[in-house]
């Protein structure tokens, strides 16, 4: 099993992510501001599938008490982020090539749906705002900057969601795509799939500005698949 540990993954054109402990959290809604830090720290690396959480030293990184603490794992349990182990504390869930191939499957064909709906039901003010986390995320790829551009990233892929109008699609979406998010952002740390996946985002705007959804349908397909592929084929590598 893995031990926790705060060396974040590192590519020489790929500025780190920030770790996101170095500043204690405020008291308003506590445990949901521990649980947004925990999720940011696992789709980062900093929490590696497979890792125990020891419960004091995240205590004293993220400046909190253990009862805000575990309330956030148990929300992450739900999330499936973390297995809750009796009388052992908790983990980071570590998915199977299957687990993987079959998430993806499904946020891929959720993701059409989303997109061939939007087209249809998404306001013009809406495209005005992905277009501008569009040219933010572009900006964060040219520097480099992974944390930014993954950031932007996830909210367009929620604008489009959210677009949909349809509340049951977007409850689902955001159940398995809490699973795959680190998955999503590892698939990034390639220069060359980075690169590729803006062109995908280029592509995906267009048609979403002329309204085609058969056609952004089938593009975040691809899109998601070829994320998958990229993280079938660095689990590879590692192996």
């Amino acid at each position: 099993m893995h031990s926790v540990t705060l060396n974040a993954v590192r590519d020489p054109a790929i500025h780190p992510p920030d770790m996101g402990g170095s500043q204690p959290i405020s008291r308003q809604a506590l445990h949901l501001a521990v649980m947004d830090r925990l999720r940011k720290m696992i789709t980062e690396g900093v929490l590696p599938p497979g890792s125990h959480l020891n419960e004091r030293a995240l205590c004293e990184q993220l400046g909190v008490s253990r009862t805000p603490l575990r309330e956030a794992l148990k929300m992450l349990a739900v999330e499936r982020l973390i297995d809750l182990l009796p009388n052992r504390g908790a983990r980071v869930v570590t998915l199977s090539a299957s687990d993987i191939s079959d998430a993806f499957e499904l946020l891929s064909g959720l993701e059409a749906l989303a997109g061939e709906l939007a087209c249809q039901r998404i306001t013009p003010a809406e495209i005005d705002e992905i277009q501008e986390l569009h040219s933010a995320m572009d900006a964060c790829h040219a520097n480099g900057d992974l944390s930014g551009y993954f950031d932007c990233n996830r909210r367009i892929h929620d604008r489009i969601n959210a677009a949909a109008r349809n509340s049951a699609l977007t409850q689902m979406y955001q159940s398995v795509n809490h699973r795959l998010q680190a998955l999503r952002f590892r698939s990034n740390l390639h220069a060359g799939k980075w690169d590729r996946a803006i062109e995908e985002h280029v592509e995906i705007l267009h048609a979403l500005r002329q309204r085609d959804g058969a056609t952004l349908g089938r593009l975040l397909r691809v899109h998601l698949m070829a994320k998958c592929a990229a993280v079938l084929a660095n689990r590879r590598v590692a192996a």
